[in-house]
């Protein structure tokens, strides 16, 4: 009767992440990637029940982006 524990096994020496990183970074062109969808906008009278804390309100309200 033969031995099948041994045959199942993995045998591939292990790998150091620069060495996985590189094998990854070589199977890239064989992956194909898919297309992002283009996000729909809500209309604001969807959004519901949102709350936001006052310190993250004051927060946004003092970036010259957004606020003051």
């Amino acid at each position: 009767m033969a031995n099948d524990i041994a045959a199942r096994e993995r045998l591939e020496p292990d790998l150091t992440l620069a060495e996985l990183c590189g094998a990854s970074a070589r199977m890239v062109p064989h992956w194909p990637a898919a297309r992002a969808a283009s996000p729909v906008p809500v209309p604001p009278s969807l959004i519901l029940g949102v709350v936001v804390e006052p310190s993250s309100v004051r927060l946004i309200a003092g970036a010259p982006e957004y606020g003051a």
